[in-house]
């Protein structure tokens, strides 16, 4: 029986390594290949219609150009896979939550290693900043870890200023409530941040400008899924986008109490959700490869966008396109004009290409030439 077993399980690595190497060839997108795996992507709000920071498990961070594709920045320093970006309030300061426990920081411009935050006992996983106030500058950092716990830093002293431990396990994403923020007039006196993490619960805080911080009805957390959150995105409405790995992503209303307003059926883990405010959609992705665009006030499948042969972890609105990254070590941008369709399914075929995906089926098999099955046997050599 075992016997059986190894087997079956060979034929069908061997059938995935396949279709990845397959799949991997296709240029949908218009992919900008990197040495290793992307983890995660953010706008840059110097020039936020046609460049990114990404995270890559390599322990770079880089800044990237889509339209030309010119890696403009390389951020050099961890040995250990970078799980999360942000930049400071002033945009000087690059910050990289990793593997190693803790947060590396860079000088944008000249990309010289600023000062490093360690604290956590397990990986970070989430970072983001904000400015309490401007006299006296009061630049903050907040980091959620696998350890379970957020930290609230002071970015210029380095200090640790509070230790938030309401979380039981892993925090996953930071999102800050954009009602209570302007980053234009940062004397509101108090800020109000979202966390999620791993065993589905989505926390509330509130910070003042002395730094204090509280939780917001630390009794009642808001549950909307059956498991893992693993994002957390605000619209312009303040309602809150999340992604989980029950295989939704849901729309949380402020106005009836963070209770599902919008839930789309991704189908699997879902690793990211952004919001298309001028196009009027919201894209989401995850551990299916695809990227699905749905229409924002229906809800409805409008248009999916297949390219990636990995999971995709993270995903921007640039101006109307959204840029894609994953562990296949690609960036891919797509339009979200209903004309701009190359790499596209629409939604009417979308059941059966599903079902085709999963078994093999609707004449997709494969007849590798001489050369590409000497690729894929030292492919398979490699790992």
């Amino acid at each position: 029986m075992k016997e059986v077993y190894s087997k079956n399980q060979a034929a069908h690595s061997l059938q995935e390594t396949n279709r990845k190497h397959i799949k991997a060839k296709n240029n949908h997108g218009n992919p900008i290949r990197l040495p290793s795996k992307i983890l995660a992507v953010i706008a840059d709000p110097s020039s936020p219609t046609d460049a990114v920071y990404v995270a890559e498990s390599a322990g770079n961070a880089r800044r990237i150009v889509v339209d030309t594709g010119e890696k403009s920045a390389i951020y050099r320093g961890p040995t250990a896979p970078l799980t999360s970006l942000a930049l400071s309030p002033n945009g000087a300061t690059l910050f990289a939550g990793c593997w190693d426990k803790s947060i590396w920081s860079w000088d944008t411009r000249t990309r010289s290693p600023q000062r490093r935050y360690q604290g956590h006992t397990d990986f970070v996983k989430a970072v983001l900043t904000l400015r309490l106030s401007s006299s006296p500058k009061t630049d903050i950092l907040i980091s959620g870890s696998s350890d379970a716990t957020i930290i609230i830093w002071s970015i210029d002293s380095g200090k640790k200023l509070h230790t938030l431990q309401s979380h039981l396990r892993g925090v996953l994403d930071l999102a800050i409530d954009p009602l209570t923020y302007n980053p234009l007039d940062t004397d509101s006196g108090e800020v109000v941040f979202f966390s999620a993490d791993s065993y589905r619960k989505i926390r509330r805080w509130k910070i003042t400008s002395g730094a204090h911080v509280e939780e917001i009805d630390s009794q009642n957390p808001i549950v909307a899924h059956e498991t893992s959150v693993y994002a957390l995105r605000f619209d312009s409405d303040g309602d809150l986008w999340t992604a989980s790995a029950d295989g939704t992503a849901k729309c949380l209303s402020r106005e009836h109490g963070w209770k599902t307003d919008t839930e789309l059926a991704h189908g699997d883990y879902v690793r990211s959700v952004a919001v298309g405010e001028e196009e009027g959609v919201v894209v989401t992705a995850g551990r299916d490869e695809d990227l699905k665009v749905w229409e924002r006030g229906s809800g409805n499948l409008v248009r999916v966008f297949d390219g990636h042969w990995e999971e995709v972890m993270g995903l921007v609105i640039l101006q109307g396109r959204v840029v894609s990254v994953s562990i296949d070590g690609t960036l891919r941008t797509w339009g979200l004009k209903p004309e701009e369709s190359r790499g596209t399914r629409q939604n009417g075929k979308q059941e059966q290409i599903d079902e085709e995906k999963h078994d093999g089926g609707g004449g997709n098999d494969v007849v590798l030439t001489e050369e590409e099955e000497r690729e894929l046997a030292e492919i398979m050599a490699d790992e």
